[in-house]
């Protein structure tokens, strides 16, 4: 293991251990290996690895963030066949938006090393659903290394880049929610500078047209075949031997579940998860009596070993739904009889804190959804802050898919001709640049009669406050050019647009009403920052006057955090206060209140 001298961003040595996130340690690991070009979209859990990545000197490698994930793909696409090694990341459901490059690019090869960094989201922490990168893997042929802690994430994505380049294939890096965020202690290395290539005119190779795609279609089997002997051989899987009454099965996070749990244990833990090594699995499970899988989601390494008639077990012991944790890991290894079963538990009765997600205080989304509950539109939503619109007490999301599909949604709803209700789609600022803008188009073309809400809240809030194209700012913080909302969408034939400040609810409702009254295409900008990001703002806070207040509700019909209840009641309704730490000044509740009992804190008298 190296003890490198190093320098880390910021002049920092790295001659020492050093903790870090799977996601630095990503990061760190491409930069080392000589990255060039690095591009991505946020996306938990993998954003970090861009926001690390740009932390390192612009002359090692250009950083940037793309509209969406097949723009980063394509950018690193263009990228490795210009010569220079480079590298896209994402969460699992952007591989579904870069997925017609990647298939196509497992065809094509690469020319410098091509890395995808991929973060699947076991236990749905912040996505829209659980799917498993290993089944994507198998259906485009790309070989999937499977990094089991920092240390391992960093070398990993180091060797990706030679093994892309050893066999002419793009690799991908899967990370876990698990891996991406838990911090371990990571030795790091020098950068190693990789000599740019010149360019190679092969048309036969970079242009996939019927004849030529036939012609590496075969190719890519032979690559795989290559790829599984590669794999048997490669001293990157670790085989403990222990235990021949069983053995495990398993690779990344939940190996070291394994471990704690059965320390004694036979296991086998696989640094890839496709190909599979066929050869080095037979000679572990020709050693043990009966073999385990132990793996998260899909039964992928399961059924692939079972094809190679060897007899596994693993699913009927451990869930298909949600992330393993020990706990998990042993009551299934119980279940199976191979260990004994965990201790009762004890017999404590543990009420846990009722905390329902809510939007922040004052933020500028909340006007937007109480005008669109008050006209008792039918509202398709996208990915973003804005969804938890969908619960109590704003409650005024009808559906939500995917990122960019509300326009869509709500064109097939005005064409099946839905209730007597007005239609209007939300998007955010960051989800319309990254799929909002085809849809919109299509609206447009085919005349659907909706309105549509873009929620410009100058940022991409929900990840942390990225930039976009929207900001007029880089991922370095560069100064360039900002896109402008209003002409983009008259320039596609947009003939009703409107920028308003969600925070002047009364010419917000008004907006939105002669919006949804366009009897064609409509779109209505609210235009106003987050809160939070890239700084938090505040101004003075407000006080409930509880002589005036009625208890009528208006103001908790917001869901502001800053609003609570009080114990005193009128007419058996209990009154409420604001808490002025968390208050920011917005006065949406003031505008709202019918009594105007709510007020500006008064300030200080001057001594």
């Amino acid at each position: 293991m190296n003890k490198p001298d190093s320098a880390l961003p910021g002049k920092k040595l790295a001659n020492q251990p050093r903790p870090m996130t799977g996601n630095e340690a990503i990061a760190r690991g491409a930069w080392e290996a000589g990255v060039k070009v690095a591009a991505a979209y946020p996306g938990t859990p993998s954003t970090e690895i861009l926001e690390n990545i740009a932390t390192y000197d612009p002359e090692d490698v250009v950083a940037q963030w793309s509209t969406n994930e097949k723009v980063s793909v394509d950018t690193a696409i263009g990228a490795s066949l210009s010569g220079v090694r480079a590298m896209a990341s994402m969460k699992h459901v952007g591989l579904n938006v870069a997925s017609d490059s990647v298939m196509s690019v497992t065809y094509i090869g690469v020319h410098a090393g091509l890395v995808i960094v991929v973060c699947d989201d076991p236990g749905l922490h912040s996505s829209q659903n659980e799917q498993d990168t290993r089944v994507f893997a198998r259906l485009s042929n790309i070989p999937v290394l499977e990094p089991a802690d920092a240390q391992e994430a960093l070398e990993f994505t180091r060797l990706a880049f030679d093994l892309s380049e050893t066999f002419d294939t793009p690799v991908i890096v899967r990370a876990t929610t698990r891996l991406s965020h838990t911090r371990s202690l990571v030795f790091m290395g020098p950068r190693k500078e990789a000599e740019p290539r010149s360019w190679v005119g092969d048309s036969q190779k970079t242009v996939m047209i019927p004849g030529y795609a036939r012609i590496r279609h075969p190719q890519v089997v032979e690559r795989i075949e290559k790829l599984t002997d590669h794999f048997s051989a490669s001293p990157l899987n670790r085989w403990d031997r222990g235990d021949s009454g069983f053995g495990v099965i398993t690779h990344g996070t939940c190996y070291p579940y394994v471990k704690e749990v059965a320390p004694e244990a036979s296991v086998l833990k696989l640094a890839a998860s496709y190909p599979l090594p066929e050869k080095l699995i037979r000679e572990f499970a020709a050693t043990v009596e009966r073999v385990i899988v132990v793996e998260e989601l899909e039964p992928v390494l399961e059924v692939e070993i079972r094809s190679f008639g060897v007899d596994v077990e693993g699913k009927e012991f451990f869930p298909r739904v949600g992330e393993l944790s020990p706990e998990l890991v042993r009551e299934g290894l119980a279940k199976a009889g191979l260990i004994d079963p965990p201790p009762a538990a004890h017999d404590w009765e543990i009420e846990p804190l009722t905390r329902p997600p809510v939007l922040c205080a004052g933020c500028p989304h909340i006007t937007c959804y109480m005008a669109l509950r008050a006209i008792d539109a039918l509202v398709p939503g996208d990915i973003g802050c804005y969804t938890l619109a969908a619960v109590e007490p704003l409650k005024s999301i009808d559906v939500t898919v995917c990122m960019g599909a509300s326009i869509g949604n709500a064109i097939g709803m005005a064409k099946a001709n839905t209730p007597d209700r007005p239609v209007v789609a939300t998007i955010g600022d960051s989800t319309f640049l990254h799929s909002g803008i085809p849809p919109l188009i299509d609206a447009v073309y085919n005349n659907a009669n909706i309105a549509v809400l873009i929620l410009d809240n100058k940022i991409t809030a929900m990840t942390g406050g990225q930039d976009h194209p929207g900001t007029g700012k880089t991922l370095r913080g560069e100064d360039t050019h900002q896109v402008e909302y209003e002409e983009l969408c008259r320039s596609i034939g947009v003939k009703w647009v409107k920028t308003v400040d969600s925070y002047d609810t009364g010419e917000f409702f008004q907006a939105l009403r002669e919006a949804t009254e366009f009897k064609s295409v409509s779109v209505l900008i609210s235009n106003r920052p987050c809160v939070l990001d890239p700084v938090k703002i505040k101004g003075p806070a407000l006080v409930v006057k509880a002589a005036n207040c009625t208890a009528c509700q208006a103001c908790m019909n917001l869901g502001c955090p800053a609003i609570t209840w009080i114990d005193e009641l009128f007419e058996d309704s209990h009154k409420v206060e604001i808490n002025p730490v968390s208050c920011i000044g917005c006065t949406l509740c003031a505008q709202i209140c019918p009594t105007d009992c709510i007020q500006p804190l008064p300030l200080p008298a001057a001594e």
